[in-house]
């Protein structure tokens, strides 16, 4: 009974102690990097000795007593680290991204991510003993992926899976936490969307913090990741929909009682036909025009038209008849194919040739649109999608129709698109994806 009574009082005790240190790292975050005080008093620290290590459900923090208290003695502040590192997985939404990826990779490439901020910020209170080898280590992978975003790793990994023995070395270095929790997403106590306020709050506050000081550059990469708007390309393409008839029964507007009621009355004679027409939305005229200018290559343009048609194709968008110009502009239109049905826009994908090659202007492709409206070209154009890097001089006039200029990537030091024109940002990896991983 006395011995059942230590070990209960072994476990308060560690408890108590682990506890003490949960709180302690709390305090050190609050005074050193005042920006996080929301998101660190987010998060609750729970002993569980269920639990091997630590573990994080996006608001607990449950942890193993026993575990913490060693860690400790090898490392006075490890249990700071570990705090930062949960809190950061948060903050970069990696809990929210799970179920759409590869399980092992993104608890990877996520670890590195946040592990890479956090090294980038020279923190004296958190640091430890691996820091420099991790660091090394951090260098040669950033030379492989141009940043180091939980994003940009997992693709690089899913492309160079890492060797059984790499990945262990990996873990060695960049994991401290157990990710067992991140499967449950609709378990998590704290929404995305409130992590994404937090989010927010705290790339607003890192600017003044990071005034006049090096080492946040990490940690701003990761929250711009988390915290830019993310389109879904196939609602994008739904802009370009016209009402229009497609022959088709309308199910809404048959009524079977007349009808049967008529063939059982009067033989072979219903009371009402179905109707033959039906309104629904779909693509019939439209243009996709390509900057072809030498920063805009072969294999990214065709990964977004490959990109573009497969989203139509999958949504069944198309009429049966469509009016679909694809311009090829640099700083002239080089050339103008016409698609009229599936088959023509297959040929394209699969043997059309991009021209030009020089610098960009977007203004010939606007003036070469509104003389085809002229001619009476398109029914009814609803819009144009302009696929470019977006370096180029836009036209000062808004045209008749909806105009979207999607871009490669989102850089800053670009000119600034017109107001009357949407913007949608895409991304370059996964536009090599849709085209089969190639990379120039």
């Amino acid at each position: 009974m006395n011995s059942k009574l230590t070990e209960t009082e072994k476990q308060k005790k560690a408890e108590a102690l682990a506890g003490e240190l949960f709180r302690l790292a709390r305090d050190s975050v609050f005074m050193h990097l005042r920006f996080l005080d929301v998101a660190v008093s987010g998060l609750i620290p729970k002993p569980d000795k269920r639990v091997g290590k630590a573990a994080m459900d996006g608001r607990t923090i449950f942890y193993n007593p026993v575990f913490i208290l060693k860690e400790y003695e090898k490392e006075e502040h490890y249990v700071v680290r570990l705090l930062l590192h949960m809190l950061f997985h948060c903050i970069f939404f990696h809990t929210f991204q799970y179920g759409k990826m590869e399980g092992e990779c993104w608890d990877l490439a996520a670890d590195i991510a946040v592990e890479s901020a956090i090294l980038d910020m020279e923190l004296a209170f958190a640091d430890l003993k691996r820091d420099e080898e991790a660091g090394e280590r951090l260098i040669a992978l950033k030379e492989r992926t141009g940043s180091l975003t939980a994003e940009k790793i997992y693709r690089y990994f899913r492309k160079n899976l890492p060797s059984e023995e790499e990945i262990k070395e990996l873990k060695r270095l960049f994991m401290l936490d157990d990710h067992m929790y991140w499967r449950e997403q609709e378990e998590l106590f704290i929404t995305q969307e409130q992590w994404k306020k937090i989010s927010e709050r705290m790339k607003a506050d890192l600017k003044s913090f990071s005034k006049n000081k090096t080492g946040s550059e990490g940690l701003e990469k990761n929250l711009e990741e988390a915290t830019k708007d993310r389109y879904d390309y196939g609602d994008i393409l739904k802009r370009f929909t016209v009402m229009g008839e497609d022959i088709q029964i309308n199910q809404d507007e048959f009524d079977y009682i007349y009808y049967t009621y008529g063939l059982s009355a009067y033989g072979n004679m219903p009371l009402i036909e179905p109707l033959e027409y039906n309104e629904v939305q779909k693509v019939k005229d439209f243009i996709i025009a390509l900057d072809t200018s030498a920063s805009c290559r072969g294999p990214v343009v065709r990964a977004f038209l490959k990109k573009t048609y497969s989203i139509l194709k999958s949504t069944e968008n198309f009429f049966r008849k469509i009016n679909v110009h694809i311009i090829q502009c640099d700083n002239q239109v080089q050339s103008d194919t016409k698609i009229t049905n599936e088959e023509e826009f297959d040929y394209f994908i699969a043997n059309g040739k991009l021209t030009g090659f020089g610098s960009t202007d977007f203004r010939p492709v606007f003036e070469y649109v509104d003389e085809l409206l002229l001619q009476g070209e398109f029914e009814s154009l609803k819009g144009l999608i302009y696929f470019t890097d977006g370096y180029g001089i836009y036209p000062e006039r808004m045209p008749e129709y909806d105009v979207i200029f999607a871009f490669l990537e989102d850089d800053e030091r670009k000119p600034q698109v017109p107001p009357w024109a949407i913007q949608v940002v895409l991304d370059r990896d996964e536009m090599e994806e849709a085209d089969g991983g190639k990379r120039e």
